[in-house]
C-alpha cells in the first residue's frame, strides 16, 4: 500500500485541522478558550429547547436520529440502511430525512429518488436512496423534511444526522462513535473533534461503537457494530461480484472523499488489495480529470463516492459494497423501545 502524494495538496485545510484534532496537535491548544464557549453555548441552546424558550415540532408517528458528537465519518449512514432495511422487515414504513450536505436544490424538501441529480440532493441522500429504495428527503430543515415523508404515508422516520437539530424532536437518539478514532483531543470546535461535550452521550438512548474501540467512554453499556464488505459492484453496469476471486487485478488506485478515508483504506488492505491509496476531503467533488491516474490500473471506491462518478470514472472502476452488523441484542432491545413509544 501507498498513500498517494498526488491526491493530498486536495484535502482542504478543514481535513487537515480534523486530523490535528484527532491526534492531538499542539498547534490546536490557542484554541482551547474558544471551544469552552462552544461547548457552552451549545449546553445552553439543548436548556432553551429543554425548558420550552425554543419549541421543537412533534411527529405524530415516531422518530429515531442517528447522529454523532465529532465531527468526521463515523459510520451513520451504514446505521440508517441498517435500521431502514430492518424496519421494514418488522412490518413499518420508514422514510429517510436527511440535512443532503453538498447538495443544492431550488426547492425543498426534496424527495430523492435513485435517478435525482447528486448535484440537486448530495451524495449521502442520493447513495441511502439507492440503497434502501425508500422515500428519502433532503431538506436543510429537518423538520419540514420530516413532515413531507409523514404526508407521504411513512409511519417511522429515520434522521440520518441531525442530534444537534433540536428543532425536530425526537423519540429514539441513537449516538455512533468511530471505535479508532474515539473523541480524538476530547475538546469542543475549535479546539477539537467535538460537536458538544462528551456528557451528551449520558442523555442518549444508546451509543454504538463502529468497530473496536480500546478507548473508555463515559457510559456503561455500549453496542458494538461492525461494517461488513459484501460485494464488488462494477460501477459502469451495477454488475456484481463476491469479493473472491477479485474481479479485477492488483495493483490499484483507492479514492475515498469520505470522513474518514483511513478505515476504508484499511478494509481493503485486511481483503489483501494493494495498490495507491488517495484520500480526499469528505463529500468531495470529482472531476474526469482526478480519476485520470498517470498509471492505468483499476479504480476502487466508496459508494457514497460511486453517486458522483457514474459519468466520469473510467470502465474499470469499482465499488466496495459494505453493510452494518449489529448484534441480536440491539434489535430486542429496539424492539421493545418501538413497542413501548408506538
Amino acid at each position: 500500500m501507498t498513500l498517494s502524494k498526488r491526491a493530498l495538496p486536495k484535502r482542504s485545510l478543514a481535513e487537515r485541522w480534523l486530523q490535528g484534532a484527532y491526534q492531538g496537535s499542539h498547534w490546536l491548544w490557542p484554541l482551547r478558550p474558544l471551544g469552552v464557549l462552544y461547548q457552552w453555548g451549545m449546553a445552553r441552546r439543548e436548556r432553551s429547547y429543554l425548558l420550552g424558550e425554543k419549541s421543537a415540532w412533534k411527529a405524530p408517528v415516531p422518530v429515531i436520529v442517528v447522529g454523532n458528537i465529532t465531527l468526521g465519518g463515523t459510520g451513520k449512514s451504514p446505521l440508517v440502511a441498517w435500521l431502514a432495511s430492518w424496519l421494514t422487515s418488522q412490518g413499518w414504513s420508514p422514510g429517510i430525512v436527511t440535512r443532503g450536505y453538498g447538495g443544492k436544490s431550488s426547492n425543498y424538501p426534496l424527495f430523492v429518488t435513485a435517478d435525482t441529480d447528486v448535484a440537486e440532493s448530495g451524495d449521502e441522500p442520493l447513495m441511502l436512496a439507492q440503497q434502501t429504495g425508500l422515500p428519502v428527503v433532503a431538506d436543510p430543515k429537518r423538520a419540514r423534511g420530516a413532515q413531507a415523508l409523514v404526508a407521504a404515508g411513512c409511519d417511522i422516520i429515520l434522521s440520518d444526522d441531525g442530534l444537534q437539530h433540536l428543532a425536530l424532536a425526537r423519540d429514539i437518539e441513537l449516538v455512533v462513535v468511530d471505535g479508532a478514532r474515539g473523541f480524538g483531543n476530547g475538546r469542543c470546535l475549535p479546539a477539537g473533534p467535538l460537536r458538544e461535550s462528551s456528557s451528551r452521550l449520558q442523555r442518549v438512548d444508546a451509543v454504538i461503537i463502529n468497530g473496536d474501540s480500546s478507548q473508555p467512554l463515559p457510559v456503561g453499556s455500549v453496542t458494538t457494530m461492525q461494517l461488513a464488505p459484501q460485494c464488488w459492484r462494477r460501477l459502469a453496469d451495477g454488475a456484481r461480484f463476491s469479493l473472491n476471486p477479485l474481479p479485477f487485478t492488483l495493483p490499484v488506485h483507492a479514492v475515498a472523499g469520505i470522513g474518514n478515508p483511513e478505515r476504508f483504506f484499511r478494509t481493503l488492505s485486511e481483503l489483501g488489495i494493494s495498490g495507491d491509496w488517495h484520500p480526499l476531503a469528505d463529500h468531495q467533488q470529482y472531476s474526469a480529470e482526478a480519476l485520470n491516474f498517470a498509471e492505468t490500473r483499476p479504480v476502487i471506491m466508496t459508494a457514497k463516492d460511486a453517486v458522483k462518478c457514474y459519468a466520469l470514472a473510467p470502465p474499470n472502476s469499482w465499488v466496495l459494497d459494505v453493510e452494518a452488523t449489529l448484534p441480536p441484542e440491539f434489535e430486542h432491545w429496539l424492539a421493545a423501545r418501538l413497542s413501548a413509544i408506538s
